[in-house]
């Protein structure tokens, strides 16, 4: 699998784990599968039980058509980067420095797919990600983007703070340039100063950490460091 370096706006150097070809073209299959299932569920709906054909109107061409049409943009824009497909295989779309794509990075990256991946059956985008060293696709370069994965082990130990489940994600790629004893001190510090509430203590440790991690965020003190250490323990178990 591949590994690139990254460096944040605010100077933060990330190492970034490439999705593998192999998985963007299961990740591919599955949601031509989803898309198929959607398509073939309209159609018979149309035709059995509304007693419509699926091409006799405009409308209802609209109604077959267009979804699949903009699945990509649509999934990718309000899924936070994912599809049906990259969801169950943990990939998703990122900048190249880790943060999450504006819109018109999706809609760029939706636009060059027609001509990489519909119009030669995804090609010249398998060859453009194997010679590109950065998991990315012509879309991906035009919209600076790449897609990593998720499923990785960090060399973090084990450490069990809150109960999070599959479904969560990690809000602070800077969380992995810190050390276990970093987190076991931010803890140490966070719940003595929650127990003995002691909020101008909670205040100069999200200070601190913001600082250290070169995160500007208007989350409160204590959801901060909370979300701090929930991304740790991501981590550290995925």
């Amino acid at each position: 699998m591949s590994h690139f370096q990254i460096e944040t706006a605010q100077n933060v150097k990330i190492q970034q784990r490439v999705a593998t070809v192999w998985d963007r073209i299961l990740a591919y299959l599955i949601d031509f599968i989803v898309i198929m299932a959607y398509i073939l569920a309209t159609a018979a709906i149309m035709t059995g039980l509304m007693d419509v054909s699926p091409f006799e109107s405009m409308a209802t061409s609209l109604v077959l058509g267009l979804p699949p049409f903009m699945y990509h943009l649509l999934m990718e824009t309000f899924l936070n980067g994912q599809s049906v497909g990259k969801a169950s295989l943990g990939l998703r779309v990122v900048n190249l420095d880790g943060s999450k794509p504006q819109f018109s990075g999706y809609l760029i990256r939706w636009l060059l797919r027609i001509v990489e991946i519909s119009l030669v059956s995804g090609a010249l985008a398998i060859v453009t990600i194997l010679m590109n060293g950065k998991g990315q696709r012509l879309g991906d370069i035009a919209a600076k983007t790449t897609v990593i994965t998720e499923r990785r082990k960090t060399g973090f130990k084990s450490m069990p703070l809150f109960d999070i489940d599959d479904s969560y994600r990690p809000q602070y790629p800077q969380v992995a340039t810190l050390k276990d004893k970093d987190l076991r001190r931010i803890k140490s510090i966070f719940e003595k100063a929650q127990k003995n509430s002691e909020h101008s203590i909670l205040v100069k440790l999200a200070d601190k950490v913001a600082s250290q991690l070169q995160i500007k965020t208007e989350q409160s003190p204590i959801t901060f460091i909370q979300t701090v250490l929930k991304d740790y323990q991501y981590y550290s178990t995925h």
